[in-house]
């Protein structure tokens, strides 16, 4: 073989390879590892990064990390944020973020936390469950070959390494090897605008807020770390001054882009990683060819208006790890693994939309735009943000809140559905609970790594109903009767009166796959039959 030594003349089998270390990757492994499948993980890079990058984690995020035991670290390390300043001028204007009294999460903020950190404590995760980063390792060439994909990795030394995997998942970023050698094309483009990034010191501005500082040239952001320094500064280089990406920046450089913000108002200091860099918006034209899949950056990029990309990419993970967990098994239709691109490819495409809008709107020389920027943004803001209903529909859109699936092959809607304000795939709302004698909550109760069944219903009717359900699928259904004179605010949330009946099945991702008035309809039978197999005893 050219291009090295084998070390194993045997090929290696593996039932995952995932290629690349980042948030998305380290989360599939995670959620892989939850379903009972053990990954191979490789990084080209010889460390995990240590600049913080991506610096936001939406409520979302922690909903769906909470089951694994990760959320509970990120929020100790994390700064959830709840207010942000515009600074114009003279003017200073202060918003609220998170005060709307979100009632149906658990995490009704942003978390600002470094990327940096975010990686240490998913990979900390994977090294309790036994699997480790496998550093200084790429694939050179991936061939799909009936059902397995063959592949050769370079380590650190040269040699090179045969492995045979059931399914290959590109998590390797915006130049992802997994994509180039799968053949899948990657349409878009760069914007034209420079900008400069840099984790540092800054005194001058309370620590208590994220700040923007708006002029006709662009906006400069400060968001509070905490670690690896106290800000996050984000700046656009105006058009007249445009730095190539690769350029060595020095501190006095980024303190003059900072005057020119801030009218000399903030000093900066201490510096522990400053870059150009250049924005890109850009999409997979699919998400997946055969048994090779991608997620995360090596499937879509777009700029960092509205902290969607990291988040995107764990969501991506998130909801393909089950899938390829089932597959793996054999106990699913195999047009699950489809659902994989009909879903997550439109989030995709919305994402690249809203964060081009944001980002045109935020970076625009033109004297309209310009205006409304430094002028009306300003005035019009702080009365938007009395308007709790408006500013409720806008965080939940941003946070990922609202995603859903209702257009997939999954959700489907039975007999006499239950729940005006929601149908089949809806994220599950989050709520209260009297469980078996127990003060919980519908999310944790549905967090265990497989499918639920909720099944609401007076307390005078018989539970046997679906008992033989419970039978069938002995490892893949948990069922959980919700009596409705004790829940009557989870009630609420499912929309749901106290005299009605409901069964709703809940995906493993908590997302719902199927609602319905009754528990005994044969469309329930026909769906769990679908998705799920009795072979999984």
């Amino acid at each position: 073989m050219d291009g090295g030594v084998v070390s194993q003349p045997d090929n290696q089998a593996v039932d995952v390879l995932v290629v690349g270390a980042g948030p998305t990757g380290l989360t599939l492994a995670a959620q892989l590892a939850a379903h009972g499948v053990r990954p191979r993980v490789i990084d080209r890079a010889a460390d995990r990064v240590h600049e913080s990058r991506a610096l936001a984690i939406q409520p979302r995020t922690l909903e769906v990390l909470a089951g694994l035991g990760i959320t509970e670290h990120l929020v100790v390390a994390g700064n959830p944020a709840v207010q942000l300043r515009l600074h114009t001028g003279k003017r200073t204007v202060s918003l609220p973020l998170f005060d709307l009294g979100l009632d149906d999460t658990a995490y009704p903020y942003l978390l600002f936390l470094s990327q940096a950190e975010t990686e240490r404590i998913l990979e900390e995760h994977l090294n309790t469950a036994g699997i480790t980063v496998e550093r200084r390792t790429e694939l050179t060439t991936m061939e799909q070959a009936g059902d397995v994909v063959e592949c050769r990795l370079r380590q650190a030394d040269s040699n090179e390494q045969a492995v045979t995997a059931r399914y290959v998942v590109g998590c390797d970023g915006a130049h992802s090897t997994v994509r180039q050698l799968a053949g899948i094309g990657f349409e878009g483009g760069s914007y034209p605008q420079t900008f400069v990034l840099a984790d540092t010191e800054a005194d001058g501005i309370d620590a208590d807020a994220a700040h923007a500082f708006l002029s006709t040239q662009g906006m400069l952001l400060f968001f509070p770390l905490g670690r690896p320094t106290t800000w996050r500064l984000l700046a656009m280089r105006p058009r007249t001054a445009t730095a190539p990406s690769d350029a060595t920046i020095t501190l006095d450089e980024v303190q003059k882009l900072a005057d020119a913000y801030t009218g000399g108002t903030v000093q900066l200091r201490d510096p522990v990683w400053m870059t150009n860099f250049r924005l890109h918006h850009r999409a997979a034209t699919r998400y997946h060819t055969g048994r090779v899949f991608l997620a995360g950056d090596a499937a879509h990029i777009h700029s960092p208006a509205g902290a969607q990309g990291m988040n995107t990419g764990i969501q991506d993970a998130t909801n393909l790890a089950w899938k390829l967990a089932h597959g793996l098994r054999g106990v699913t239709d195999p047009a699950l693994l489809d659902s994989y691109q009909t879903e997550r490819a439109p989030i995709g495409r919305l994402v690249l939309r809203l964060t081009n809008r944001a980002f045109t709107v935020a970076t625009s020389t033109n004297p309209l735009i310009q205006l409304a920027r430094t002028r009306l943004v300003p005035a019009i803001l702080p009365l938007a943000a009395r308007a709790n209903t408006g500013r409720a529909y806008a965080f939940r859109a941003i946070s990922q809140l609202a995603t859903n699936y209702r257009h997939s092959p999954l959700s489907t809607n039975g007999p006499n559905p239950r729940g005006r304000h929601l149908k089949a795939g809806d994220r599950l709302p989050d709520a209260p609970l009297r469980h078996h004698g127990n003060d919980t909550t519908l999310h944790q109760i549905t967090a265990a790594p497989r499918w639920h069944l909720l099944r609401v219903q007076n307390d005078d009717i018989q539970p046997d109903a679906i008992n033989h359900l419970t039978d069938r699928y002995p490892d893949l259904l948990h069922t959980h009767r919700l009596q409705t004179a004790s829940n009557t605010e989870a009630l609420r949330r499912l929309g749901i009166t106290s005299t009605a009946t409901a069964v709703f099945v809940i995906r493993p991702d908590g997302h719902i796959g199927y609602r319905a008035g009754r528990p005994d309809e044969p469309t329930l039978d026909a769906y769990l039959s679908r998705w799920l197999s009795s072979r999984a005893r």
